[in-house]
């Protein structure tokens, strides 16, 4: 495993992280407690050292079962989770002030539950599970996040940025409040290079890549037959004609790159990880099988300027979760 530091933090977080949202058994069904905490442990094992969870993954189940496994590991794991919007929209929506989404109260009420579900003292990285630009000089969420570091109970504050919407964070990031960001950045959804990344790198704010697979679709297992769970959000997700879009779309993809598409979720990984402004990306993992292959990926290294400049012409700008 290689490792990159976390903006300014001076941590050392791995390439390739752990995206704990599919283990809290909370919109992606099928998971298993027993298995999920297999994967966690092959993951720590392998030199995965950063998991992503949150309080609204199965309402703390993610995040007792992420603590559970760092608990057992003693030490090395750095663990980054997110407090809820107290209004429940997601993504933020904008002219609602920041005192009705993050007050102050609220954000030291969910960090206090996090850090009971988690079983520790300290919370590596606190992040906002919803963000609007609007909120960077609003309310006394600010206040609340000083107060945590200061009594030790979170060391680093970022916040997931809304879908798609990765400008809307660059007054934060300009701000010098936070330390990361998390964005969704694949081989579809290139828009973070556009402006979020070179705000980011200017300011030395880390950035964690998420949903690298696109909900699955750049895993290449979603065509046209593809079904999925009752109540699995993926059925909204891929609803109508989107299987096959996204199918047409790999297609493309796979024969451009001369590549099966067997070989798409790592070079999926490795697109996300040729960007020097990403710090760590974070795929979604339920079962021990996709440990390994992650982490394989990764010690492939970025991918070829050639590779790239052919996947440049498979941006596909749209937005599946509206």
């Amino acid at each position: 495993m290689k490792y990159r530091i976390l903006g300014q933090t001076g941590i050392e977080v791995s390439e390739v992280g752990y995206g704990a949202w599919g283990i809290g058994r909370t919109g992606w069904l099928g998971a298993d407690d027993a298995e999920s905490l297999r994967a966690l442990r092959r993951a720590m094992e392998l030199g995965v050292n950063f998991i992503d969870t949150a309080l609204a993954y199965g309402d703390g189940h993610s995040e007792k079962l992420v603590g559970r496994a760092i608990r057992e590991a003693r030490g090395g794991t750095r663990v980054a989770t997110k407090i809820p919007p107290k209004n429940r929209e997601w993504p933020a929506k904008s002219g609602v002030p920041a005192d009705e989404v993050f007050p102050a109260k609220w954000v030291v009420e969910c960090t206090e539950k996090s850090l009971d579900n988690l079983g520790l003292e300290t919370i590596d990285l606190q992040q906002f599970h919803a963000w609007s630009d609007e909120w960077t000089d609003q309310g006394d969420w600010a206040e609340a996040i000083s107060e945590l570091r200061d009594q030790g109970k979170i060391r680093y504050f970022g916040v997931s940025v809304n879908d798609h919407q990765p400008a809307n964070a660059l007054s934060l990031v300009k701000s010098g409040i936070v330390d990361s960001a998390q964005v969704i950045y694949n081989i579809f959804d290139q828009s973070p290079e556009d402006e979020l990344f070179p705000a980011a790198q200017n300011e030395h704010v880390g950035v964690i890549a998420r949903v690298p697979y696109d909900e699955g679709g750049l895993t290449g297992k979603v065509n046209p037959l593809t079904t999925f769970p009752e109540g699995d959000f993926r059925n909204s997700y891929f609803r109508e004609d989107r299987k096959q879009q996204v199918w047409q779309r790999v297609q493309a993809l796979t024969k451009d790159l001369g590549i099966p598409t067997e070989r798409l979720p790592e070079v999926a990984l490795r697109f996300c990880l040729s960007h020097p402004a990403v710090s760590t990306v974070i795929p979604g993992v339920r079962t021990l099988g996709y440990v390994d292959s992650n982490v394989k990926a990764a010690e492939l290294g970025p991918l070829s300027p050639s590779e790239l400049e052919i996947l440049r012409r498979h941006r596909w700008p749209r937005n599946f979760y509206s």
